[in-house]
């Protein structure tokens, strides 16, 4: 086992402190059976970052699930003011999991923040931009608008391991550097990061995709990490190298309802990044940190269901979907661009997401091809497997926004009937230049993106799901904080080109 990795008992089978708690009362049992001296509240910021805090297992009871524990909102991104900065956190009972990687044993809860005046003095209520709030309410309006009663979604997180990273940025430097022993540039190398002698078998570009060990040298790694997931109640499908060198990795979740599945995204991230820490790595989620080799997305496969039964299915449509399913699509590309403001939400987003390479920014839906933003699956015919695959969303996102939103842009779709085109069943990439002219793209930068957010989000408001704090409340952030410090910087790469003029 991995150093750092708790190498603490599990219970015995079958034992009470096995079962998944589900109320206040059984977490408290739980804990005691368990003998938990830490609870670990985490909650979510509005970019996409968990946080959290401690308490001893002496300030848990059950008052604790009604009326949470106080933190300062005015130091969490995205959140309060400083004049109004005191908030609640309240856990969450069905998230309650213990966690691995604490030396003392703890037990982690997922939380819901309150804002203690949200309905007057003494009066709390949800606060407005808790990304777990807006989540549920998007579960809320499906069941409501009476199209259906659940959405299912499936993310496909890649992920990169390095050997280590080192980066600095201040007025008269700036640089990164990202090193791996299965990085294609060490094959010259005498000697590996960890001393011993060079053993070959590099990764080459764009060929990651599957070599067996000892080229894939992170089967282990992926392997330890999957083993915590399924230890903290997430059921994984399979695991992979993926297509870049340089440690590039998938992990495949079994697909859940829209909350539900944006906590396992979190817990994933945490998970994988501890993982990789025990073993002296570093694990990151950047959408393209590495020039010239593929970049990292998470293809984000969707379907909603009523009564049991998918609404995306229909044998005899085209691709086996259904015409509800044809016009979600069609809500999903019509508001793509302002989707991504939220699913494709940082500068580096669009290192990805360019047009003329090896990355889904044509707007047209396809089935198979991976060319297109919105693609159908066919391994299996049954209905039940029926679904679109969104594929411009990376994991850079805040789960319970991408998907919320995408939520309310399918819904969009079907009530107004909209046309998602003729499916592009070719490489889109080998068109003729008059005939890709005519493919609508993504946007070419975050700031188009957001600027698309700005003009088009209407169709996210219905039913209270964002609301327009909401979405200032993003585009403020983004714009002041990522956006205005990318423009004021000079690249590294400008020295390479200009130094000399």
């Amino acid at each position: 086992m991995a150093k750092g990795i708790s190498r603490r008992r599990a219970p015995a089978r079958g034992a009470a402190s096995t079962a998944t708690p589900k109320t206040p009362q059984e977490v408290i049992r739980f804990a005691t059976a368990n003998g938990v001296e830490m609870v670990d509240l985490k909650f979510v910021d509005l970019i996409g970052t968990w946080q959290h805090f401690t308490i001893p297992i002496g300030e848990m009871d059950e008052k604790l699930f009604r009326l949470g524990s106080g933190f300062d909102g005015s130091s969490i991104r995205g959140f309060q003011q400083i004049h109004e900065s005191d908030m609640l956190l309240v856990p969450d009972a069905t998230t309650a999991k213990m966690d691995p990687f604490c030396e003392a044993p703890t037990l982690s809860m997922i939380g819901d923040v309150l804002d203690p005046h949200a309905k007057g003095i003494d009066k709390p209520g949800p606060y407005n931009r808790d990304p777990r709030y807006i989540a549920k309410k998007a579960e809320q309006f499906l069941a409501k608008s009476g199209l259906g009663d659940v959405s299912y979604w499936g993310p496909e997180l890649e992920f990169f391991i390095f050997d280590t990273v080192r980066m600095a940025q201040n007025q008269n430097s700036g640089y990164y550097y990202i090193d791996s022993d299965e990085g294609n540039w060490t094959s010259g190398n005498e000697v590996q990061l960890d001393g011993q002698l060079n053993l070959a078998y590099k990764i080459r570009n764009k060929e990651g995709y599957y070599p067996v060990p000892p080229t894939d040298t992170q089967q282990d790694i992926r392997t330890e990490a999957v083993r915590r997931m399924q230890a903290w109640g997430m059921v994984i499908e399979k695991h992979h190298h993926e297509v870049a060198t340089a440690g590039q990795g998938e992990i495949d979740m079994r697909y859940d309802s829209l909350t539900k599945m944006a906590d396992q995204v979190m817990s994933y991230k945490y998970i994988l990044k501890n993982v990789a820490r025990a073993h002296g790595k570093v694990a990151t989620f950047m959408p393209k940190p590495l020039f010239g080799d593929n970049g990292t997305g998470m293809h984000t496969h969707q379907s909603v269901w009523r009564g049991g039964k998918n609404l995306f299915s229909d044998p005899k449509g085209w691709a086996g979907i259904s015409q509800f399913g044809l016009n979600y699509i069609g809500g999903l590309l019509k508001h793509a661009p302002a989707l991504l403001g939220f699913a494709a939400p940082t500068t580096n987003s669009y290192r990805r997401l360019v047009p003329g390479f090896e990355a889904p920014v044509n707007l047209a839906m396809s089935m198979r091809n991976r060319s297109a933003c919105a693609r159908i699956p066919m391994y299996y015919p049954n209905p039940e497997a029926k679904r679109v695959e969104f594929r411009c969303p990376d994991p850079s996102c805040n789960p319970y926004l991408a998907f919320a939103s995408m939520l309310m842009a399918g819904i969009d779709g079907v009530v107004n009937k909209i046309d998602p085109g003729e499916p592009l069943d070719k490489d889109i990439y080998a068109l003729p230049p008059e005939e890709a002219a005519k493919v609508r793209k993504t946007p070419g930068s975050l700031q188009e993106s957001l600027d698309a957010l700005e003009a088009d989000h209407d169709f996210m408001l219905r039913g209270g799901v964002f609301t327009e704090d909401v979405i200032e409340a993003w585009l403020s952030y983004k714009r002041e904080r990522e956006l205005d410090p990318m423009r004021l910087r000079p690249h590294p790469y400008e020295f390479y080109l200009y130094l000399d003029a």
